[in-house]
C-alpha cells in the first residue's frame, strides 16, 4: 500500500525507495533538482505526506535513524503521551541542556 501511495504521490518528482526486505522497513527519499523554489516546496510537501501516510499505516517516521530535526514535527503524532516521558528523561540526564540543545525538544 505504501509503495503504491508513494508512486502516485511523487509521480512528478524523483523518489528512491529502499529498505530492509526482511522486516518491511521502507525508506523513502523524495528529491529534485535544486534551484526551483516551487518544486522544492512540492518536494517538502511530498515528504510530509509520505510521513503522514506511514503514521496512518501504523508505521514510523524514523526507522532506525532516530527522529532528527527534519522529523521532530511528527514526534508527538507518533509517540503521543510517551513524548512527555522522553522529555523528562532528557531533562534528568541533561539538566543543563548541553547535549544537542534545542534539537528535538526546543
Amino acid at each position: 500500500e505504501m509503495v503504491a501511495f508513494v508512486k502516485e504521490e511523487v509521480s512528478d518528482l524523483t523518489a528512491y525507495l529502499f529498505g530492509h526486505a526482511g522486516d518491511g522497513n521502507i525508506h523513502v527519499v523524495v528529491m529534485d533538482r535544486p534551484g526551483d523554489e516551487a518544486r522544492w516546496r512540492r518536494v517538502q510537501e511530498a515528504n510530509r505526506r509520505v510521513v503522514l501516510k506511514a503514521l496512518e499505516l501504523e508505521g514510523t517516521c524514523t526507522g532506525e535513524h532516530g527522529v532528527g530535526i527534519g522529523k521532530r514535527e511528527f514526534a508527538a503524532r507518533e509517540h503521543g503521551e510517551a513524548l512527555e516521558v522522553m522529555k523528562r528523561i532528557k531533562e534528568t540526564l541533561d539538566p543543563h541542556g548541553l547535549m544537542n540543545p534545542g534539537k528535538i525538544f526546543p
